[in-house]
């Protein structure tokens, strides 16, 4: 096909004994039909290579261990013909320090069209806060942080740890989980429906349109999932104007931005981006955490007998494990690390890369409990995630209830874990102890 040709500009790999991530995009530009690379005169022809980490495709290699070595040894910025949602061109930053110095300049590296899914349906809404940028970002987080402060979140800590112990009594003595399906979706997702008051009969259709959304590489599928979520957030922001409730829509209804209310584009965008983050987001870290002490009894022994810990490890799992790409778009010609960008190239921003730093993280394949990493997993800057107390409390509150009260675990005899990418997660994780 032509795009492995486009490949090829680059070498094919990221160094001399780096062909996996290259060997892997070209395998999909077979299987996907992925459309010819479209490289802009501005791109030096050295600078395009694959970017293994495709949105809405699946793989058995181990894109921790394996492809973010191999990317590292390639050039700190380059250029992927297939990156952006719909396989679509993008800059791949991938050192910390360039990630921080693009997070931090949002006047050359817009939130704007952070996310494809407003434009397909041909809606005017965007994610908010995460697609607005500064100075007017402000006046969102504003009424949105009183939300989520580490000490409105605190009031949730014991309804949130009698979810995980229902959830991990109800397959204790079985001996065996499938951790996915069975907890690491409907724990953190339980609690979110709360606070939006959400019907829970609805969690099998919340996990198919999150699925579309952010495991389909179809963007036809991509599309009709964004209209379903956003008919559901409009039958519900209308239900609200009818009968208010305790809940976050509710919440939002009510609160005024320069002396008005929420429009209805707002509402909508607001509400949209809570479904994205609490739905998924949570399980996927959940999933690799889990991962992880399956595949290593010592740390679980460990967490066991020093609680007192939990949270720097849940620290140093995230930048081990990071999971989450997101995107920036230029908006005036500029030059980061050498590399010239024009206006409307996209920017990934990778925290699987950037939490695999070899210069931000010595020996960084290496899991340590010790070392207190400053990752950027959350985000950084003014887009820092608003739901970033919500989340640790959560993934805390998951590993201290599971370590007590299941024995030593492991992954099942035989099974091959399998990782979704875009939003990097175990398609499946069956747990046996």
């Amino acid at each position: 096909m032509e795009a492995g040709n486009g490949f090829q500009r680059g070498g094919g790999s990221f160094g001399p004994h780096a062909t996996v991530p290259a060997q892997r995009v070209e395998s999909l530009a077979m299987d996907f039909q992925l459309p010819d690379p479209v490289i802009p005169d501005h791109v030096p022809a050295d600078l395009v290579r694959p970017f293994p980490y495709m949105f809405g495709t699946t793989t058995a290699a181990d894109p921790f261990n394996e492809w973010a070595p191999a990317v590292h040894q390639g050039p700190p910025i380059f250029y992927a013909p297939h990156a952006y949602p719909g396989a679509t061109p993008a800059w791949i930053v991938r050192r910390v320090e360039d990630l921080r110095q693009v997070y931090m300049d949002t006047d050359t590296f817009s939130s704007k069209d952070f996310s494809p899914y407003s434009k397909m349906i041909g809606d005017t809404w965007t994610n908010l806060p995460v697609e607005i940028d500064p100075p007017h970002h402000g006046k969102y987080r504003a009424f949105i942080n009183p939300l989520f402060t580490p000490s409105a979140m605190a009031k949730l800590e014991g309804r949130i740890r009698s979810y995980a112990i229902e959830y991990i009594e109800g397959f204790r003595e079985s001996g065996s989980c499938e951790f996915m399906a069975d907890f690491a979706f409907e724990f953190p997702i339980k609690v979110f429906l709360e606070l939006m008051d959400f019907p829970l009969s609805n969690t099998a259709q919340f996990l198919e349109w999150e699925t579309g959304l952010l495991h389909e590489m179809d963007m036809a599928k991509m599309a009709q999932a964004t209209r379903n979520v956003v008919g559901f957030l409009r039958e519900q922001i209308t239900e609200r104007r009818r009968n208010p409730r305790d809940d976050i829509i509710s919440y939002a209804l009510g609160v005024e931005i320069e002396g008005r209310k929420l429009t209805e584009d707002e509402l909508v965008g607001f509400a949209f981006n809570l479904f994205i983050g609490g739905l998924d987001t949570v399980s996927t870290n959940m999933g690799l955490q889990f991962l992880h002490l399956a595949r290593n009894p010592e740390h679980q022994t460990y967490l066991k007998e020093n609680p007192q810990h939990i949270q720097h490890a849940i620290d140093e799992m995230m930048r081990a494990y990071a999971a989450v790409t997101t995107f920036r778009t230029c908006t005036r010609e500029t030059e980061l690390g050498g590399v010239r960008m024009m206006p409307g190239d996209k920017v990934a921003m990778s925290t699987t890369l950037a939490g695999r730093d070899p210069e931000a993280f010595p020996d960084p394949g290496a899991v340590r409990f010790d070392r207190n990493p400053r990752h950027v997993s959350f985000g950084f800057g003014p887009h820092m995630c608003v739901g970033m107390h919500l989340a640790r409390r959560e993934m805390r509150i998951a590993i201290e209830e599971f370590v007590q009260r299941i024995p030593q675990f492991g992954v099942a005899p035989g099974h091959r874990i399998e990782y979704h990418l875009g939003m990097i997660q175990p398609v499946t994780l069956p747990l046996v102890w």
